[in-house]
């Protein structure tokens, strides 16, 4: 997002985060109405244009989004959403995309004061693994001549009592509402989010066998220490690396295995 649109989210993030610090709010329930919002504007194309118009008022746009919103969600996001039109975006369709961030805030948060976001990081990490190994799902879920219906049917069958019920809304979303972004792109953008509820950041952790909590203890104090914030793990085994353990943390990779240093000695001799 540009400048204008970026300062708009950012303001809209701390409206949400000063909302839902009051433990009244259903934050399941918010997400599920900023959901159905996001779902109006990207299928009202007019209405989000005129909501995002410059050359009116912030005040009259913010009336507009009351009268039509009021008695269909709760006063909650008629006032975030209210607040949202009053500021100026650089384009409509980032209006959509902010009101989609913040339906999964509200989603994480819920999950968070449930005890369960740790939970929800590692399965969206999973799903993710899950899909990027398996051609015939990925096209299943991504597929435009599938309906909603029978993309939501599927991931019940994958998800329904088997994630906490934050990765279930999230993912569903993220499957039968793409709005033009890929199923990657997207996974990542939701275990950034995540992470982002506990200050966190995510490391991606691949080693030849499974770590032993120690290690993992232990690799997460030192990544924290290096990065000067706390450190979430999403742990990934691949025999191929022969050992050692591969560390990516955004487009940083920290790479320590064996097959490493066989390619390194190999280049050296070819030089």
């Amino acid at each position: 997002m540009n400048g204008a649109s970026r300062e708009a989210l950012a303001a809209a993030r701390e409206s949400l985060d000063a909302l839902t610090d009051n433990t009244s709010v259903d934050a399941a329930k918010l997400a599920e109405e900023l959901a159905a919002v996001t779902a109006l504007l990207q299928r009202e194309v007019s209405l989000r244009r005129v909501l995002t118009d410059p050359s009116q008022a912030g005040e009259a746009r913010a009336e507009l989004a009351g009268r039509l919103l009021r008695g269909q969600v709760g006063g909650e996001t008629v006032d975030l959403i209210s607040g949202m039109v009053r500021s100026r975006w650089s384009q409509s369709r980032d209006l959509v995309d902010s009101v989609e961030e913040l339906a999964n805030i509200a989603d994480l948060t819920a999950a968070q004061r449930s005890g369960d976001l740790d939970d929800v990081e590692d399965e969206l990490f999973r799903f993710g693994r899950i899909v990027a190994s398996d051609k015939e799902l990925r096209a299943a879920l991504t597929s435009r001549s599938a309906s909603t219906a029978a993309k939501g049917q599927l991931l019940r069958s994958l998800l329904g009592g088997k994630a906490r019920p934050a990765t279930e809304r999230v993912v569903t979303r993220l499957v039968t509402q793409p709005r033009g972004r890929s199923l990657e792109a997207g996974l990542e953008s939701l275990s950034k989010l995540a992470a982002e509820r506990r200050d966190r950041m995510v490391a991606v952790v691949t080693s030849a066998v499974p770590l032993s909590d120690r290690q993992k203890q232990r690799l997460g104090a030192a990544l924290a220490k290096i990065y000067g914030r706390p450190m979430h793990l999403n742990l990934d085994v691949d025999p191929t690396v022969l050992g050692g353990i591969v560390v990516q943390v955004g487009d940083e990779v920290i790479n320590g295995t064996i097959s490493e240093r066989l390619e390194e000695a190999t280049r050296r001799m070819a030089g």
